[in-house]
């Protein structure tokens, strides 16, 4: 089996290729190797791939990697960040929707059309999570108003008796409220991707991921997520600074299993998985200052989680996987704990910070 995996140099696209040429598979990473994320250097690439350095907005480079013999797509290239805003909305279409879906397109054509595409969404699509509320017994859409949080009431009401909300596992079939640039533009990407794939009868398959972790995150960049930004906090001799209250709750999965994921996602039936969108998560949630205190405790015990009461805006309260699909009809099931998962990734190698990125951002 031949992979093309988009992305491939980045820090889940690589596991997954790693994972694939475990598996045996012949390997194609496609990287544009953006300088933001990964700077002037060579890339970072699993042993015994091949590589094809190139954008995937350019038609060329669509046509080069697909004319290898693609029997999967796994697209895991992506711009990413809450940190940017409205003024790079035009990069987030190019760059998620529009690019999405010329591959597509093209794959679709392809003298050797691939069998399958597994394409990497977000949770971030869903905005805030499941909620119940525990008076009316009603399921509810959490949201948070301004004047809420900037008093610091951090978790959503009932629109109808204003009582706190509890959370619940959010199931596939969660009407999507993106909150952010980068979020609309992965709810696009995916609802758009399901649409063309299955007129052009090229089974997908959707893989929305929740909070990945593990070895070669980036670093503290407008990419990072929150576990390497607290990793990244301790290593500078400073205390992690935990948003909120540090409630919130969340799904940590480990990037290994993300690409076990992936492989199962390319190997189900086609019967029972294509043109479908599966969570990728461990059904186990915990709070963001579960992290920040086991990270503190392991790398720096002497200091404590900081808790300044700050906010941003965009952030959900809640959201954390129910995994019953992926488990029923991939067969997937998070094997790495959290007390491991976390215990190794404190130690674990991070993406350095590029030295241009200040240049170039």
């Amino acid at each position: 089996m031949r992979a093309l995996v988009t992305g491939g140099a980045g820090f889940i696209g690589y596991h997954v290729a790693d994972r694939l040429k475990q598996g045996g598979w012949e390997v194609l990473v496609l990287d544009s190797l953006d300088r933001r994320v990964h700077g002037p250097g060579p890339p970072q690439l699993p042993e015994g791939v091949e590589w094809l350095r190139g954008d995937l907005r350019s038609p060329t480079v669509r046509a080069r990697a697909l004319s290898r013999g693609i029997d999967v797509i796994f697209h895991e290239a992506a711009l990413c960040g809450l940190g940017r805003g409205v003024e790079d909305v035009r990069d987030f279409l190019e760059a998620n929707v529009l690019s999405t879906l010329d591959l597509l397109r093209d794959a679709s054509t392809a003298s050797h059309a691939p069998r399958r595409v597994v394409l990497a969404s977000s949770m971030a699509i869903y905005g805030e999570g499941a909620y119940r509320c525990p008076r009316c017994q009603e399921s509810r859409t959490g949201r948070r108003s301004s004047s809420d949080l900037s008093e610091g009431r951090w978790e959503p009401r009932c629109s109808r008796c204003s009582a706190p909300l509890r959370p619940e596992a959010v199931v596939e079939e969660h009407p999507p409220a993106p909150a952010t640039m980068y979020a609309r533009s992965k709810e696009m990407q995916e609802g758009l991707a399901l649409e063309m794939a299955r007129a052009r009868s090229l089974p997908l398959v959707a893989l929305r991921y929740h909070n990945v972790y593990g070895p070669n995150m980036p670093r503290d960049t407008p990419y990072a997520a929150v576990a390497s930004i607290f990793r990244s906090a301790l290593a500078r001799g400073e205390a992690p600074q935990v948003l909120e209250d540090g409630l919130q709750l969340r799904d940590f999965v480990h990037v290994q299993d993300v690409a076990e994921a992936n492989l199962l996602a390319a190997e189900a039936p086609e019967e029972k998985v294509a043109y479908e969108a599966f969570n990728i998560g461990t059904g186990r949630p915990r709070t963001i200052l579960d992290l920040a205190r086991l990270l503190t405790h392991e790398l720096a015990p002497e200091r404590e989680p900081e808790l300044p009461g700050t906010f941003r805006h965009g952030d959900a309260r809640h959201v954390f996987a129910s995994v019953a699909k992926a488990q029923a009809l991939l067969g997937f099931e998070a094997r790495i704990g959290w007390e491991e998962g976390m215990l190794r990734f404190a130690h674990d190698p991070l993406r350095e910070r590029p030295a241009a990125l200040e240049a170039v951002a």
